[in-house]
């Protein structure tokens, strides 16, 4: 089986965009070293393996991300509710929020090497994957790092009154921003594949499935957290694998209708 590696100008300028993409992480506080490392290794397989616009729909992820964190860090630090030292992240939160988009990537990779007439992973469905698993990582980060802010905080699965910070604890404020970031990170996609490669999205549904399964996945996120996670049977990281996996999913069986 022959595997399409792209042309020797792509492969360095991903390689290039990955290490600009580590060393401004670092540099600015967003991973620790061991994230910046991890962040290039997954922006080069999903650069190389699918697509360099999946490269900018990472950085926009990134972006945002940092920007979430920030928003009133002191209070968050304050409280005992910030990430790391300095709100920076560490290779397993890479690790956490990087593996499902970055298995797509590969899988995508094989799967333009087999046969025509069996491939059921094309890159537009990959693509439509691809959006609908970032849009999960964006839609949970917001609500961890907005929802917080909200002192109104419910038990997802009993809807009473619980403690901020409590595993599987939604807010009218966390659920609105997980929204707006599931629709943001959909539409943000949309425009870019729309405007640069029209073959790897097509038709309305790529715009508001992504939009859902990215919604989806966050709430999956605190009904495991109220589970599995209060108990002990899950940890924080291994939550948001299985929370962007099963929205991931959604969003195939849907293509696959």
């Amino acid at each position: 089986m022959l595997l399409p590696f792209p042309n020797l100008p792509t492969m360095v300028g991903v390689t290039i965009f990955c290490a600009v993409m580590a060393f401004a992480s670092y540099n600015r506080k967003v991973f620790d070293l061991s994230g910046s490392l991890t962040a290039f290794a997954v922006g080069m397989v999903i650069g190389i393996c699918g697509s360099v616009l999946w490269l900018v729909l990472l950085l926009v992820f990134l972006l945002t991300s940092f920007g979430l964190t920030k928003y009133r860090y002191d209070w968050k630090k304050a409280q005992g509710f910030q990430e790391g030292k300095k709100g920076e992240r560490t290779w397993r939160n890479v690790a956490a929020n990087g593996a499902i988009p970055t298995m797509i990537a590969f899988l995508s990779f094989v799967a333009v090497a087999m046969d025509p007439s069996t491939r059921f992973f094309t890159k537009d469905v990959a693509s439509f994957l691809f959006v609908s698993a970032i849009a999960v990582a964006a839609s949970d980060t917001a609500a961890s790092e907005i929802g917080i802010i909200d002192p109104r905080v419910y038990l997802i699965t009993t809807f009473k009154r619980t403690p901020r910070g409590r595993d599987g604890g939604i807010s009218l404020t966390g659920t609105f921003v997980a929204f707006i970031a599931a629709a943001y990170t959909s539409a943000i996609s949309y425009v870019v594949f729309a405007g640069l490669d029209k073959d790897l999205l097509a038709g309305p549904s790529t715009l508001f499935v992504p939009m859902l399964c990215g919604f989806l996945g966050c709430q999956i996120d605190s009904l495991i957290g109220a589970t599995l996670e209060t108990r002990g049977k899950i940890g924080k990281l291994g939550n948001n694998f299985f929370s962007i996996l099963a929205g991931t999913m959604i969003a195939f069986v849907i293509a696959l209708l």
